[in-house]
């Protein structure tokens, strides 16, 4: 009967490593079948949980390690949060300048501010960007969109 209860923690730490996703629940599950291979062996629970305490202790330091280098190599980089937010297209709202103003971007408000032109002069690129203009986010500062023409 004590191979049902480590079944059930193997399915126990499974459904965690759902929620995880760090592969660390996965190895101890991988152990919690160990145990549970053990148990229906006839193994006593002291060994039981040695067979447990090995598998889980292999899994993390052999095949953790190697599945995790192919799961990042193999991925996609995929920016998130603010990341994600640069490069895209925004629409004045205010008048937007180098003190401030208001965007829509991606169909959220957002503060607002012009970058400076490249160079740091100002003789070809416009002082502001008048309402409903067409605007890039170049960076996030904080909670502003750092924004230029597009």
């Amino acid at each position: 009967m004590a191979w049902l209860w480590w079944l059930g923690a193997a399915l126990v730490l499974g459904v965690i490593e759902t929620l995880t996703t760090d592969l660390t629940f996965l190895m101890f599950a991988g152990g919690a079948l160990g145990g549970s291979a053990a148990a229906a062996l006839g193994a006593p629970f002291w060994g039981q949980v040695l067979v447990f305490a090995l598998v889980s202790t292999l899994l993390l330091a052999a095949v953790r390690p190697a599945i995790k280098r192919r799961m990042e190599a193999s991925a996609p980089s995929m920016r998130t949060n603010v990341d994600a937010q640069i490069g895209r297209e925004a629409t004045a709202l205010t008048t937007v300048d180098a003190h401030g103003g208001r965007v829509r971007l991606g169909g959220e408000e957002w503060s607002a501010r012009l970058a400076p032109p490249p160079g740091g002069g100002y003789g070809a690129a416009p002082a502001n960007l008048d309402v409903g203009a067409l605007a890039r986010v170049i960076a996030i500062d904080g909670a502003v969109a750092v924004v230029e023409p597009a």
